[in-house]
Formats: C-alpha cells, structure tokens, sequence
C-alpha cells in the first residue's frame, strides 16, 4: 500500500492539486479585478439595476450556455473515442481538461495532460494522442471557418478604435496586426495539419524531419520525428470515418465555441438591450479577444481576460459597469473549473490510478 500511496503522490497530475498551481490564477484573476473595481466601478450605476424577470431570465441562458460548452466537448469526446468512455468518466474527464487548460499558461495548454487522461480511460497512447490532436484541428477549423463569416456581416467595425497597441516579443503591434498574423498562423497550422492527417503523413513526417535538420533547430529533430509519428498513428485512427462522425464531431465543436461566446452576449443583454447586429458584433468582437487571450502568458489568461473584455466590449455595456460583467463572465466561464476540477480530480486519480498501478 506504502508503494501505491508514493505512485499516486509522486505522479504529475496530482501536482495540479498544489497550493501554488490554484493560487496563481485566483489571486491574479481576483486581485486585477479589486483593482478594477476599486478604480472604475461606479456604485450608483450597480445601485441602479433592477433584478426583473429580464435579467434573471438572461443570467439563467448564460448559465444554460456555459453548461452546453461541456456538453459540446462531452459529445465531441464520446463521438471520438467511439463511446468507449462512458458519459460519467467522459465529464470528469472533460473537466480536468479544462482544469489543467485554467491553471496553465493559454500559451501551453492542457493538451499533455489530456493525452495522459485518455491513455487512463483504457485508450492507448496512440489513439489518445490521435484523439487530441484532431480536437486541436476542429477547434482551429470552428475559428478559421467562423472569421469569415462573421467579417461579411461585420466589416470593419470588427475592430474596435479604443484598443491600445500590445506588445509581442518586444515589437509594438495594432490590435489588427496581432489579429492577422494570429489568423494567419491558425491558417498555416491546420493546413499542415490537414496534409499530414488527411493527404500524406508519411510526407509530412519526412518534411519536419527535413526541417529540423538546419543547425538552429537540430535540439528539437527528436520531437519533431515524435510529432510526425503521432500525424501518422491520428491518420491511421480517422481512416475510414464515416461523413457522419465529421457531422458529429464538428457539429459539436461549433456547439461548444458558439455557447461559449453566447456566454457574453447574455450576460450582456441582462443589463443593455442588443440589437440583432450588436450581438453578432459582440460575437465577433470574442473571436479576437480570444487570439489575444491565447497568447497571454498566465494561466488561465488571469486578469488579461478582464482587461480584455473591457477594451473590447465597453461601448455595451452600461456605464460604470463594465468590470462588473466582465468579472461575472470570469465568474460563468473560468472560475468554476477551477473548483470543480479540484474537486473531480482527488476522485479521478483514486479512480483510474489507483486501480491501473
């Protein structure tokens, strides 16, 4: 029992369990947003508010959308692993993927750790790599297919006037050239995916493998033969699929990235009333603060989320009141998977570790 109990406390998932992974994002998250508070809130705008059934009505349809996010990822899940995990390990699942995702740099991801969680569910190594990656490829997909459109509707006004320049590697950049190349990159990203998944992955490993062989990326040459061998095995795994499984797969990729922005809106129209244009503005207005948020280096995106949602959807909200939603919204879209994946994941471990080792 001595040698089980050592296993499970030294394994890397029950790191995610210290004290210093949960304090980081919340006492970023919480201490930006007192400051904001204390700075802009403006007492007798919050006065103001009327609790009617409006409000309560679209506070309600927020929360109903945070939850379909989940039942989006859930479904994706379960369609891809060929039902093979159940519906309750598949929540418990989605939710220490998204808890790994807040405690984490947007920058890096929960993608690692959710190859580790698929491999505990029964699913080898190499599916659970497979399945990660082609989740990585529709959420790319959802957003490089959703800008376009958006933009034909939108236009210009895309953009909001107000947002200062950000700062990347040093350089000073607009809001739109930190938006393109941001694009741009996805673009490129998903292409090679596509290729190497769909057209020829032996190629593509035979290209990366090419690559890194120029001197100043010689160190990497290892891990770039391990990507190309994780293309070829996601290739093997989605040969065959039926139109259907990519209907069902994407269908629920856009069902949890369009509930996730619906989350806003809402919230939004609680307290403002949104016409039909101003909510597909609103939308639109996500999808870029969405590329700047995954480039923000703390986890979880803590405190730039807040800021974020402040330049960029001030001019709907009430006065005095935009860093009032935009903490409500982190109260609706971040913050409980923190909580709760810190609640699953003491469960999961003595679940699925305890009982493989």
């Amino acid at each position: 029992m001595a040698k089980v109990k050592n296993k499970k406390q030294s394994h890397p998932l029950r790191q995610l369990l210290s004290p210093q992974k949960l304090a980081i994002p919340i006492v970023l998250g919480v201490g930006i947003a007192a400051f904001l508070l204390v700075r802009e809130l403006d007492l007798k705008a919050l006065q103001a508010i009327e609790m009617n059934s409006r409000v309560v009505t679209m506070l309600f349809l927020a929360l109903i959308f945070a939850a379909l996010r989940d039942v989006g990822y859930m479904f994706r899940l379960r369609t891809l692993s060929d039902k093979q995990i159940s519906w309750r390990n598949v929540f418990d699942d989605i939710m220490l993927w998204e808890f790994s995702s807040a405690i984490t740099p947007s920058v890096v991801g929960g993608s690692g750790v959710a190859i580790f969680i698929l491999s505990k569910e029964g699913i080898n190594v190499g599916r659970s790599t497979a399945i990660v990656m082609i989740t990585a490829f529709l959420d790319e997909l959802f957003y490089v297919v959703m800008v376009p459109l958006l933009f034909i509707f939108i236009g210009a006004n895309l953009f909001p006037e107000t947002i200062p320049t950000v700062d990347v590697m040093g350089t000073a950049l607009g809001i739109k050239q930190v938006f393109w190349m941001g694009y741009g990159f996805m673009i490129f990203l998903i292409s090679l995916i596509f290729f190497g998944i769909f057209v020829s992955p032996a190629g593509f490993k035979k290209l990366l493998e090419f690559v890194f062989r120029l001197p100043f990326l010689a160190k990497w040459k290892q891990g770039a033969t391990e990507t190309g061998n994780d293309i070829i095995t996601t290739s093997k795994e989605l040969k065959g699929k039926s139109f259907s499984f990519w209907i069902a797969t994407f269908g629920s990729t856009a069902l949890s990235w369009t509930s996730r922005f619906l989350v806003a809106n809402f919230l939004l129209m609680a307290f403002t009333s949104l016409s039909f244009n101003d909510n597909l503005l609103v939308l639109a207005r996500q999808l870029i603060m969405w590329v700047i948020m995954l480039i923000s280096p703390t986890p979880g995106s803590a405190g730039v989320a807040e800021l974020a949602f402040g330049s960029f959807l001030s001019e709907f909200t009430p006065l005095g009141l935009t860093i009032v939603l935009a903490v409500l919204w982190r109260l609706f879209t971040y913050y409980p998977y923190l909580f709760i994946g810190a609640i699953v994941l003491p469960n999961w471990v003595q679940r699925c570790l305890l009982y493989t080792s």
